[in-house]
């Protein structure tokens, strides 16, 4: 596609000489020396600049478009344009799409470019380029995707029939298939050789699949040049350079209709990475973590300059396989503090998401904040109500990962659309490869859309929640997650003195979990979870004293979320299995009590193969408050007062076959192997002879209906025991299982 009538034009500048020189460029903010003495040309093709934020790359488009003060020379063509006016620097020829878009957001797309088209047929062809801007012609600025906006920015540039094109991050916060259009749309431009373009790029994939060139950008200076091609090409050069660590051999991808899902929308030329701080000599190597896809950024440290290779530790870019545990047999590496996917870009973005129609000013105070700190920052828009939208990302662009598309979120109904947005926000989330942090503000309607997407999100990513909502009942938005929770005083309404203050160190917190993670724990031992309950402390306390020496034992108390947060671990690759002694929780699920862990509990273990070996611990008891909280419907039932807040009721005969029944359909679904063990003798420490909740005739019907739906295979066991649960040989027996399952999830693994 040549450029409206600039080919004899161009044929003639490039016989006389480069596009652009630049030669000892100065630029200086007060006394802050932003570009020292920079040295580049464009003869033709595409010059792709990349380095860390702060290095001054965003300083030179300015400098060369005339937007900042500078010294020293750029020639256009053979002509000095340092000093001239922005506009007139235009009419000579550089064209520059901006950090941010900066579309009208009142004018529509056709508008905007027949504002800078001198003819009908040259909007025509920047539809034939982009043929979504023209399925949204009549829509306004404010109304397009950030991905849409793009297109227009790029667009209404190159319809000022540029010599050079200067483009500032085109890519950022874009989706990866939004991004590969663009990239398509580069490559095509340079093919043509018809303009020179400067690409600032932080997606190191991008830029070495579009550019002729690469320049490494370092404390304003311009460090090191060279071929795309030998840069992209050469994985060692990336990590001297740039801090990049590569696998070194293809790695499989994640299978998982998600990942899948991701994966196609991802340019073939992109390679993803994921690091984290080394930890001394323990350092796990590729070989001993789950096969991942990796698509290639660049990774800086705090400094300025790139991020030694001792500093960087590789880990697995997804979530782990169905089929691969990492921490599954005991010489695997450590289980990861961090499993999320780290951006094709140099430093990981934090996420300001919200209702920017009715919290558009605490919203932008925030993305502020972050600023200020240095973080690259994507704003996302969770509004229903269809108004023009300031985000990075808008609303339809998160409205369209909704199962049944964007017209499930914009219906007339307030509430449906509330929990629409949700669930399409907690989509959007998992597909996201810059994401290394979020932070919202809300009442309640935005607090429950933007942590239900939250909690989507692995454990150990940063998650910051500003709420009305945080000194009340706050289980319901964190739920299982490591969502922090942070109580906005006064209504998020405004800006004046307490809300600065809160909303000011709600950014801080975030900018330093995302610029300083923890240390990665000196433990070596894979984990593995297990679930406790007082009646069966016994049992899970002799399991611990059997496994610890070999294994990081996790222990969670099962109260419903306690549960919930050994299989969230579980979904983060961060344990390697559980004994799943007390699954009491299913009981108050059945029946109706305080407790429940809701209607997934082991669903976990059907999507990812992980070793399993459950039991019946506490299924005698549903869970209420004090007495007085007990249900009226309940009052004739068998009650016990555990002590002056809790207040246990016997499960009954058809509760006992229903919990059985619902056991037996969740053990069934389970990819892993299986181990469930039924101590006949009794399942809590009140269910004894003598004791309070001893029902021998319930048990056994809870047993029976377990083994009447029971799928056995060779590996899946249920095993009937003559014991107790807290009795020391049933704690061996359930070691013994574990081991079984341990060793034939790792013989999986190699075959």
């Amino acid at each position: 596609m040549a450029w409206f009538g600039r080919e004899r034009e161009t044929e003639r500048e490039q016989a006389r000489g480069p596009v652009l020189v630049i030669e000892g460029l100065d630029v200086y903010y007060g006394r802050a020396h932003a570009l020292q003495g920079v040295n580049l040309s464009i003869d033709h093709g595409v010059l792709g600049i990349v380095g860390r934020n702060g290095m001054g790359k965003t300083t030179l488009c300015n400098a060369i478009t005339g937007l900042v003060p500078a010294r020293g020379s750029i020639r256009l063509a053979g002509e000095e344009i340092l000093g001239l006016a922005p506009n007139e620097i235009t009419r000579r020829g550089i064209a520059y799409v901006p950090q941010g878009r900066r579309v009208w957001p009142s004018l529509s797309v056709d508008e905007t470019l027949r504002l800078v088209a001198s003819r009908r047929r040259e909007v025509d062809r920047i539809y034939a380029m982009f043929p979504r801007l023209a399925e949204r012609r009549g829509h306004g600025g404010a109304q397009l995707s950030g991905g849409e906006q793009q297109m227009l920015a790029i667009g209404r540039a190159l319809l000022l029939n540029p010599r050079l094109l200067v483009m500032d991050e085109p890519t950022e916060g874009l989706a990866p298939v939004i991004v590969e259009q663009v990239a398509q749309a580069l490559r095509e431009l340079a093919a043509e050789g018809r303009i020179a373009v400067l690409l600032i790029e932080q997606n190191l994939g991008v830029a070495t699949a579009v550019a002729d060139r690469i320049g490494l950008m370092v404390n304003g200076r311009i460090a090191q040049q060279m071929p795309a091609s030998e840069l992209a090409a050469d994985r060692e050069l990336q990590e001297r350079l740039l801090g990049v660590r590569s696998g070194g051999h293809e790695d499989e991808l994640d299978d998982s209709p998600g990942h899948a899902a991701a994966a196609t929308e991802e340019p073939a030329s992109t390679q993803v990475f994921t690091v984290r701080r080394a930890h001394g000599d323990g350092a796990p190597s590729l070989d001993d973590l789950a096969p991942s896809t990796v698509r290639g950024f660049t990774r800086w440290n705090a400094g300025g300059t790139a991020a030694p290779a001792a500093d960087i530790v590789r880990i697995a870019a997804a979530p782990l396989a169905a089929d691969a545990p990492v921490a599954a047999r005991p010489d695997a590496s450590p289980p990861r503090v961090f499993d999320f996917p780290v951006a094709a870009s140099s430093e990981r973005s934090a996420y300001v998401a919200g209702t920017f129609d009715t919290k558009g000013r605490e919203l932008a105070f925030l993305r502020q904040c972050l600023e200020k700190l240095g973080l690259r920052v994507v704003t996302v828009d969770l509004s229903t109500s269809g108004k023009p939208s300031p985000a990075s990302v808008h609303p339809r662009e998160v409205a369209r990962h909704h199962p049944q598309g964007e017209s499930a979120v914009f219906s007339n109904d307030r509430g449906s659309a509330t929990a629409a947005m949700a669930l399409a926000f907690e989509s959007f989330l998992v597909t996201r490869r810059d994401l290394g942090g979020i932070i919202s503000a809300g009442g309640s309607g935005g607090t429950s859309m933007a942590t239900q997407g939250m909690r989507a999100l692995p454990i150990g990513l940063p998650k910051m929640m500003v709420s009305t909502m945080a000194s009340g009942d706050t289980r319901p938005y964190v739920g299982p997650s490591d969502i922090c929770m942070m109580y906005s005083v006064t209504d998020v309404q405004g800006i004046h003195r307490i809300s600065e203050l809160v909303l000011a160190n709600a950014a801080n917190a975030l900018a330093g979990m995302i610029a300083h993670p923890p240390a990665v724990s000196s433990v070596t031992k894979s984990a593995i979870g297990l679930t406790m309950f007082g009646v069966t402390t016994p049992c899970v306390q002799a399991v611990v004293h059997r496994l610890e020496d070999s294994y990081d034992c996790l222990v969670f108390h099962a109260t419903g979320v306690g549960g919930q947060s050994m299989e969230k671990l579980a979904e983060s690759g961060l344990i390697a299995g559980a004994i799943d002694v007390s699954t009491t929780e299913i009981a108050d699920e059945i029946a109706g009590g305080v407790l429940s862990a809701g209607p997934t509990r082991l669903d976990v273990f059907a999507r990812h193969a992980l070793p399993y070996v459950g039991s019946c611990g506490a299924l005698d008891m549903v869970n209420f408050g004090a007495w007085d909280t007990v249900p009226e419907r309940f009052k004739g039932r068998r009650l016990y007062r555990h002590n002056p807040t809790v207040t246990l009721m016997r499960t009954s005969a058809d509760e006992c076959r229903a919990i059985g029944e619902f056991i037996a359909a969740k053990l069934n679904a389970m990819r892993g192997p299986v181990r469930f063990l039924i101590p006949e003798g009794g399942v809590s420490a009140i269910d004894r002879p003598g004791q309070p909740f001893h029902d021998p005739e319930a048990d056994q019907l809870l047993f029976r209906s377990i083994e009447a739906g029971f799928r056995a295979g060779p590996d899946r066991q249920l095993i009937r025991l003559p014991l107790h649960i807290n009795d020391e040989d049933f704690a061996l027996a359930l070691v013994g299982a574990w081991h079984e399952v341990s060793r034939t999830a790792a013989g999986a693994r190699r075959a």
